[in-house]
């Protein structure tokens, strides 16, 4: 199943999170090529909207809000718009729309920030607006202080968690056709609220320059987070991964969040929606369309899955319930 590990270092003002999406992955990869339409992702974009997906349900895991998490990458490559939703209770979906043909290889720039106009957005949309209240949104270009382009998706998240929390932040991300994964660290102010002012970090720090152990630390487990490579990082189990990088700290891990309370596909599509819709749009234009096209066919935006009504199928949706006949193998 798919899991989200959460960990922090003892007396260090250091927290992590590792998450490994296997199924929700699998799931969401399979509804976008069984759609007869669109087919499946190429290589590229999967891998981008697997890292996207990972980020995402690592930010939503880092901070306490009712709502949903929406991350967006958009420009003026071939790919149009990617998305990437996790709700609160770690729903996710995620999908991408393809303005031109992505080429085998093609990296974040090629796809989304060929003329430099490529943008990340991350919204919070609150699950109960209060009236007037709108969804908090912050947007960052794809490249770093200097204005120079950010070639991957975790330098991109980074750039945007340092202007957004002024704290700063190491991710690394890693998808393929059946993983996608990420390690978050984030350092956390020793001073203030809710801090690690009573630490032996802070107590050391007093007899030096200010944060300066602070930094010290967290450059150290940085640079450890970043020596995992990919392959490590999607092959190995979160178990292996943290004792390899980590095997000198004194790291508290919390229980994992896996199954029903842990990362899982779920798209507010249904057949049952599509079929009120239809019922909206009316029996006369419905039947049209099943005449023309012999069924009408609708795909969800979203994740792509597709649902299909026939002629007997339309006639069911205008007749009264009382008037329908019995399905086939229903007991009378």
């Amino acid at each position: 199943m798919s899991e989200l590990h959460k960990f922090i270092f003892d007396g260090l003002p250091v927290r992590g999170q590792l998450v490994r999406l296997t199924d929700a992955w699998q799931e969401l990869l399979r509804r976008r090529a069984a759609n007869t339409q669109t087919g499946a992702y190429p290589p590229p974009v999967a891998e981008l909207l697997g890292e996207m997906t990972a980020a995402s349900v690592l930010m939503q895991g880092n901070i306490k809000f009712d709502g949903a998490l929406v991350m967006q990458i958009f420009g003026d490559g071939p790919v149009k718009l990617a998305v990437a939703e996790v709700q609160a209770d770690l729903r996710l979906r995620a999908t991408a729309t393809l303005a031109d043909a992505v080429p085998p290889g093609a990296t974040l720039a090629a796809m989304v920030n060929a003329g430099g106009r490529g943008r990340c957005a991350i919204t919070l949309d609150p699950r109960q607006r209060q009236e007037g209240q709108q969804p908090y949104q912050g947007v960052v270009p794809l490249v770093d202080e200097g204005g120079a382009p950010l070639a991957s998706l975790a330098g991109v998240i980074e750039h945007y968690m340092r202007q957004s929390e002024q704290l700063d932040a190491t991710l690394v991300l890693a998808a393929d056709e059946t993983i996608a994964a990420g390690l978050l660290l984030q350092r956390l102010p020793v001073q203030g609220q809710h801090n690690l002012s009573q630490s032996h970090v802070a107590r050391e720090d007093d007899a030096g320059a200010p944060g300066e152990g602070v930094e010290d630390d967290f450059a150290r487990l940085s640079i450890l987070a970043r020596s995992l490579r990919r392959d490590e990082l999607l092959g190995l189990d979160a178990d292996t991964i943290l004792r390899r990088l980590f095997w000198e700290e004194r790291l508290m891990r919390f229980e994992p969040l896996a199954g029903l309370a842990g990362p899982r596909f779920a798209c507010s599509c249904s057949r049952a929606r599509v079929a009120a819709m239809l019922q909206g749009l009316g029996q006369d234009e419905t039947e049209s369309i099943v005449r023309e096209q012999g069924q009408v066919e609708v795909s969800c935006d979203f994740c792509g899955r597709q649902e299909r009504f026939d002629a007997v199928d339309v006639a069911r949706l205008f007749t009264p319930p009382e008037q329908q006949p019995p399905l086939p193998g229903a007991v009378q």
